[in-house]
């Protein structure tokens, strides 16, 4: 009896140490950039910390939105703060898995997991009076277009509709 109850609640703690492992969801900027980062790197370029380093700041040259900012915030890039590079680097070098390194990277800095993409709208498909007026404001930015007098949803809506010819193609 008192073997079941010790399985029982061993079973428990498991469950719930499972429950805060990290998912990619939590941390989706950080598992897609080192994800994408440590996909590009040799086996040899893998196993010493100062090459990875070396090789994430060139990474991060070229990278924008948000993966740029993320390179912003581990120090990978020459205007950044502060640099926790190594965090990342030493992890990666010992074969840790992904999400273990942007564990210990938010552990370090909890802006990193702070980071989202934005979601992208398909207008063609979308009901735009089920979006929020942000998202609709959001919609007229990614086309260069503004609103002078808009002022309600319905406005927006509106000013979207008449310019949804010029900006979205209908597939034959």
């Amino acid at each position: 009896m008192n073997k079941l109850i010790l399985i029982g609640f061993f079973l428990s703690v498991i469950a719930i140490f499972d429950s805060y492992a990290l998912k990619p969801s939590d941390c989706e900027v950080c598992f897609a950039v080192v994800e994408k980062f440590a996909s590009g790197l040799t086996s040899d370029e893998k196993k010493n910390p100062k090459v990875i380093e070396d090789k994430f700041r060139t990474f991060c040259k070229t990278s924008k939105g948000k993966d740029h900012r993320f390179c912003y915030y581990l120090g990978g890039l020459e205007e950044s703060a502060t640099g926790i590079l190594s965090e990342m680097a030493k992890p990666l070098s010992w074969s840790s898995p992904v999400d273990k390194v942007c564990e210990k990277l938010k552990k370090k800095d909890n802006q990193i997991c702070d980071l989202r993409y934005e979601k992208s709208i398909d207008v063609k498909t979308v009901d735009l009076r089920k979006l929020k007026v942000r998202d609709l404001k959001k919609i007229l930015s990614d086309w260069e277009e503004n609103c002078e007098d808009c002022i309600e949803k319905g406005d927006f809506i509106r000013r979207i509709e008449v310019l949804k010819p010029k900006y979205v193609r209908e597939d034959l």
